[in-house]
């Protein structure tokens, strides 16, 4: 089945392809040297929207797909893990791609891109994280007590059939969103009527609470430390410095992995920037991003 979907900075035809009885909503443009776009926490395919075409136009077949409970997708009521979107993407490659592809990540969907990388190399050529999560959640280790008692009742309300839709309905109105985006949006003129609907609109959808929910309270998922050791191909991790949600202190492995291996990993920090660089700055984000790929393929 095949739709369009509006509000793209270039006309793109979307797919669904069913996956274990759920549709999962992705889109392939382009020819070339494959590249796998996976969005982070909240996000969607329509994230990539700056990116999509200014790759695909330099000679790449492009693939984008909304992680199973996001986007257009659907959001069937289930435990959401890490584990469950890798087996997710595993199999999008194998029925979709059957060549190694480059995985691209912003966020969860860098950490995605490792796990991919470092758990299934035949897959993957290499790839490109954007202010990589340290996981899906945090860790109880990673939070003071304050802080880890006041999350904890969080997770609780969330999970509430009785108070968390009420709280969920609250998180999603779009003077919240903006007020939220603006937060990890450095220039705050990013923060726009297109991208508060594209978030916006997917938490209309029956389940979407559900999901948040089943998210919140997940697993972590694998640490990138221990990632790392088991990835052989060539990484670029770009980091806008001015998140608040990954801070760029977080970023120290990559670095050090770039400055002992530069053959391995190049690391390039974007100044005034927050955590969606690819959205954000996508002009800077898609220039390194090709002049990445054009280098690794002279190799």
């Amino acid at each position: 089945m095949t739709t369009q979907l509006p509000q793209l900075s270039s006309p793109l035809e979307f797919h669904t392809w069913n996956w274990h009885g759920h549709n999962i909503c992705y889109t392939a443009i382009g020819t070339g040297q494959p590249l796998v776009l996976i969005h982070g926490f909240g996000a969607s395919i329509r994230h990539w929207r700056r990116n999509i075409p200014v790759l695909a136009e330099a000679g790449h077949r492009v693939f984008a797909i909304d992680l199973l409970g996001f986007g257009k997708s659907d959001k069937p009521v289930l435990s959401y893990s890490l584990e469950l979107w890798e087996d997710l993407l595993q199999d999008f490659w194998t029925n979709q791609i059957q060549q190694p592809a480059i995985f691209i990540g912003n966020s969860i969907g860098a950490l995605l891109s490792l796990m991919m990388l470092a758990h299934h190399p035949t897959m993957s050529a290499g790839g490109v994280l954007l202010n990589a999560a340290g996981g899906l959640n945090h860790r109880p280790e990673e939070l003071n007590l304050p802080l880890r008692l006041v999350m904890g009742g969080f997770t609780k309300l969330v999970s509430s059939p009785l108070i968390g839709p009420v709280l969920f309905n609250l998180i999603r109105q779009k003077p919240r969103l903006r007020r939220t985006l603006q937060q990890v949006y450095h220039d705050h003129t990013a923060v726009t009527d297109e991208l508060i609907d594209l978030i916006y609109e997917p938490s209309c959808d029956v389940g979407a609470q559900q999901v948040f929910a089943s998210i919140l309270t997940a697993p972590p998922g694998p640490k990138p430390e221990d990632l790392l050791p088991n990835v052989s191909q060539p990484l670029l991790v770009l980091w806008g410095e001015a998140d608040p949600w990954t801070p760029i202190s977080g970023s120290r492995l990559y670095q050090a992995l770039a400055t002992e291996a530069p053959d391995r990993a190049k690391f390039v920090s974007i100044p005034n920037t927050g955590h969606c660089p690819h959205d954000e700055r996508p002009e800077i984000v898609n220039a390194e991003i090709l002049n990445w790929l054009t280098d690794l393929n002279a190799r």
